[in-house]
């Protein structure tokens, strides 16, 4: 794999510390590693370990600099064919996010901080995974930027165990003890409260040495002369050192009998404790955030509260009087080192999170239109599935759809698009915000209008697949002309745009997954009419839509012919919406004959069973004509305005009925002279329904 990492500057601390590590361990293992950022102190140390290093300003929040370096990191990117784009910071992940988004790269985040609710805090979370460094930092960005738990990842920070000499616990001679404090002079590591426990533990143990390692930013100079005012004003001056910046780490440990971390806000993780636990150096830490994976108290360390000076002093006497006490925190310590915290286990881990990126993909399928089309889309998700066995399928679908793809088995989850209730541009974004929540890999869009266009490009999906319809399409980064696609088969027509992902419709057919309590609520109904299940049933859809009054049949004509199949001992079954409840009254009413009467008492999948039970269905251009196709039930299709080479369902057992008229196909939703489907006569197709029942 090609791992581009990136960050603000490659200065000392532990993100800059642990993107070195790792960066070196993927060089060790056979992958190539890049790092980008603005430059630093440990820039040299970088590329002498054979890592690669672009210098951009990815550390700057101005406009014009971000857009600069999104440019830039778009050509690194396609230079060195990098697969994942990891980013460790806010501005460096919307720099990153963005590059990857247009060159179709992975993207992953680590967060190493608590971050602020800032609208530029939530790009930690644009990630395809989100790696946590502790348990408290994850909580934080579930609980305060709603970040999905499926797209978590926890890896605890790891040290190199090797760079450490493990001190076992022996009996030292002479009374001084040194106790260290490491990490940078900010008001929020605590150092005040040290400095005033320190006063507590030199009047009962006046033989203590205390190195104060780090430096303060450019930002927090004065608070620097302020701790030194505090050690000269308690007069602690004798017994307090501040060593400032530091490189070896290691050393500094050498010397220490106590390593104290005094943070008063949440702490990420402290790697500093686990480089302490690494030399033998037993602990005393405040119990704040990511300290608690790390310490167990009493067991391998002390945990105190934050902000209180009494408690760090007697958590601080308690070890540097108890020697037997502190051998065994040194003990657990070490093993809890090389349990969970070694940078094998974070490399490992981070690697298999890499590798479990870039081979399970995660799918979108939008489809919000009527329900015969998103009958028609599941070729589509039955070859997805046969060519992504393990990826995440998703399908976006209207309301009055869920049902198809609910019981889908090539499919893991449904979005609904409801209906218009308030504002639909509202909707629409809210849809928008939860589609990219999901981080799609790939989105292929069978709906191909410009609603779907939009939704496409908002769900943030790298790859997005579909017709160059000259509308909106350029949102579509992957696009199939549409010129000349209208007159073909509807699931060859979606075969065109899997097509260009390498993607192959095999089987055509349809299918519906109508569950047993589907079928027995059927049976029952059927019983109950008298109806013995040797006896044929004549299935009759009696409308298309409310949309399409061209597409139906008169109704006197489907009365003669239930009639006419009476006299044949043929029973008929009636089907349609509750928008036709009205069409089966009048049925009923001028018929000599009683239909079994099925009008708006059914579901989308108890129609499925019904349709199952039927010998032949009859129908016009409307969906339940694609349910019996994917029931496999035989069914005559009477089509006059639409036309049948666009519309009929792929299926072997069928009878097509239509009249040729110069103004067909027309796609009027109104006609005062309907007369494509006036002039189809009941003899045609009663003689349909005895050839097929014979």
């Amino acid at each position: 794999m090609n791992i581009l990492q990136i960050l603000p500057q490659l200065n000392f601390g532990g993100v800059e510390t642990g993107t070195i590590d790792l960066a070196k361990r993927l060089v060790k293992t056979g992958h190539k590693a890049v790092v980008v950022s603005a430059g630093g102190k440990q820039e040299e140390a970088l590329t002498a370990s054979g890592i690669i290093h672009y210098e951009l300003p990815v550390h700057k929040k101005f406009l014009f600099s971000v857009i600069y370096s999104v440019r830039k990191l778009k050509g690194i990117i396609r230079d060195e064919k990098i697969d994942i784009v990891h980013a460790r910071s806010r501005v460096p992940a919307i720099i990153g996010a963005v590059a990857a988004y247009l060159t179709e790269t992975t993207f992953i985040t680590t967060c190493h901080g608590y971050y602020s609710k800032h609208i530029f805090s939530r790009a930690m979370c644009w990630g395809k995974f989100v790696i946590v460094i502790s348990n408290s930092i994850g909580r934080h960005m579930v609980d305060d930027f709603n970040l999905p738990l499926e797209r978590l990842r926890l890896i605890w920070r790891g040290v190199d165990l090797e760079q450490f000499d493990f001190k076992a616990p022996v009996e030292k001679e002479g009374n001084w003890r040194t106790i260290g404090m490491i990490g940078r002079l900010t008001p929020l590591k605590g150092h005040k409260v040290f400095i005033k426990s320190l006063l507590m533990v030199i009047k009962i143990m006046p033989a203590v040495k205390v190195l104060i390692v780090g430096d303060a930013p450019q930002d927090k100079i004065k608070y620097k002369q302020e701790l030194k005012s505090l050690v000269n004003k308690l007069s602690l001056d004798k017994n307090v050192e501040f060593m400032g910046e530091t490189q070896n780490i290691a050393k500094i440990m050498s010397r220490l009998d106590l390593l104290v971390l005094a943070t008063t806000a949440q702490e990420a993780f402290g790697r500093v404790i686990i480089e302490a636990f690494a030399s033998g150096v037993p602990v005393v830490a405040t119990n704040v955030g990511g300290v608690s994976d790390i310490i167990s108290d009493g067991k391998n360390g002390m945990l105190v509260a934050p902000g209180d000076p009494r408690a760090m002093a007697e958590a601080i006497l308690k070890i540097l009087q108890n020697k037997k006490l502190s051998a065994s925190f040194i003990k657990e310590a070490r093993k809890t080192a090389e349990a969970n915290f070694d940078l094998e286990i974070m490399a490992k881990k981070t690697i298999k999170v890499y590798e479990e990126a870039l081979a399970i993909k995660r799918i979108l399928v939008i489809k919000i239109s009527s329900v015969g089309d998103v009958i028609l889309v599941i070729p589509s998700l039955r070859a997805l599935r046969k060519k992504f066995p393990d990826a995440k399928i998703c399908v976006l679908v209207g309301l009055k759809s869920r049902q198809i793809v609910q019981s889908c088995p090539y499919v893991d989850e449904v979005i609904v698009l409801d209906g218009p209730n308030g504002s639909f541009l509202f909707k629409l974004f809210e849809v928008a915000r939860v589609l990219s929540s999901y981080k799609f890999d790939i989105v292929i869009d069978h709906q191909n209008n410009k609603i779907s266009h939009l939704l496409s490009f908002l769900s943030w999906a790298p790859s997005r697949y579909g017709f160059d319809n000259g509308k909106l399409s350029f949102l579509l980064n992957h696009r199939v002309r549409f010129v000349g696609l209208q007159a073909v088969n509807p699931v060859e027509h979606q075969s065109k745009v899997l097509g260009i992902m390498g993607v192959n419709i095999e089987d055509y057919s349809l299918e519906l997954f109508p569950r047993e309590s589907d079928f027995k609520y059927i049976d029952k109904r059927l019983s109950e009419e008298w109806l013995s299940e040797e006896q044929p049933l004549v299935g009759i859809n009696l409308s298309a839509s409310a949309k399409w009054q061209t597409k139906r049949w008169p109704l006197e004509n489907f009365i003669r012919l239930s009639s006419e199949l009476a006299r044949e001992n043929i029973r008929t079954v009636l089907t349609g919406s509750e928008e036709d409840v009205y069409l089966a009254e009048k049925f009923v009413t001028l018929s000599k004959v009683k239909p079994v009467n099925f009008v708006g008492k059914t579901s989308l999948l108890e129609l499925a069973a019904l349709i199952k039970r039927c010998s032949i269905f009859i129908t016009g251009d409307s969906a339940p004509m694609h349910v019996a196709s994917a029931m496999k039930t035989p069914f005559i299709a009477l089509f006059g305005p639409t036309d049948p080479k666009r519309h009929l369902p792929p299926a072997k057992d069928f009878f097509l009925i239509k009249k040729d008229f110069k103004c067909m196909p027309c796609y009027k939703r109104i006609c005062l002279n309907p007369k494509c489907m006036n002039e189809i006569t009941t003899e045609e197709v009663l003689d349909a329904v005895k050839k097929r029942l014979s």
